[in-house]
């Protein structure tokens, strides 16, 4: 396959550019999800605390916490005994609060974590309801304001970086084009001459063709060895960042990076080899 050694420096060009935009858009794509990472682990970090009445058996706090391990809300429970509670309370206010009183005033608890898909108002009021189905709770309650001030704040969020990501993927698509074509640009009489000696489009297309999807596919590798540069980089800085990797997403991010590499470097160049076959010898200077 001789396309002609005049191209091979525009092939270098083009695998560079492509690589960059390809890392730009592989770079947002990490963040955002580093941020749906970071909005369920916040999401599920919201307690629901279920006070029992006071002097409620310690088997029967025990029963119900049971109750709520099995159901499909829950990602955690915590049960807090009259004790516990009072020395929890006492070291926040710094002094004894039994002795000063002379009796313990809090009532043994059961601190729920709930998974993120239920940590919405709507879903933590049926929860809410369910628990106090039990004679033995004396009060169930949730921080509601910051739960509602919290999604509400993560859906303008998320519709931001929604905007941003269409928009940059409608850009990376055009640069990608755009930087394909001018690679074209200087294999132009060698199409046509090609043509005017008699070999049809499939001849001359196959090997440019092939061509763009070995460079799509260089260009996609290297964006995605940069990508994963900056992620052991940033890791390294921040260990916080390891608790919100999500290898499933990671790799699908990575694939979907070498693929749109190779499908927009394929698609470029064979429209690019359609448009000089169609034009005329006099339109190509």
């Amino acid at each position: 396959m001789a396309i002609g050694k005049r191209s091979k420096p525009s092939y270098v060009y083009a695998i560079i550019g492509v690589s960059l935009v390809l890392f730009l858009l592989g770079t947002l794509g990490w963040l955002v999800i580093n941020g749906r990472s970071l909005t369920r682990e916040f999401k599920e970090n919201i307690t629901v605390v279920t006070d029992f009445h006071d002097n409620v058996p310690a088997e029967k706090t025990t029963e119900l916490q049971a109750i709520l391990d099995q159901q499909p809300f829950t990602k955690h429970t915590r049960l807090i005994s009259k004790e516990e509670a009072l020395k929890l309370q006492s070291q926040i206010e710094g002094e004894n609060i039994g002795e000063f009183l002379g009796y313990n005033p809090l009532f043994a608890s059961i601190e729920l974590n709930v998974y993120a898909e239920y940590a919405n108002k709507d879903s933590l009021e049926k929860i809410r309801k369910f628990i106090l189905q039990s004679n033995v709770v004396r009060e169930v309650t949730y921080p509601t304001r910051n739960v509602e001030q919290m999604n509400a704040n993560f859906r303008r969020i998320n519709i931001i970086l929604g905007a941003i990501a269409l928009l940059l993927v409608f850009a990376v698509v055009v640069l990608i084009d755009n930087t394909v074509r001018l690679a074209m640009f200087s294999n132009r009489f060698l199409i046509k001459t090609m043509q005017m000696v008699g070999a049809n489009r499939f001849f001359i297309s196959r090997p440019f063709d092939r061509r763009s999807i070995i460079n799509g596919l260089i260009s996609g590798i290297i964006a995605v060895a940069g990508l994963w540069l900056l992620m052991q980089f940033a890791e390294s800085q921040l260990p916080e960042l390891r608790s919100l990797h999500d290898t499933k997403l990671i790799i699908l991010l990575m694939l979907s990076m070498l693929i749109l590499g190779v499908l927009i470097s394929w698609l470029s160049t064979h429209r690019s080899v359609l448009k000089y076959l169609k034009m005329k010898v006099d339109d190509l200077y």
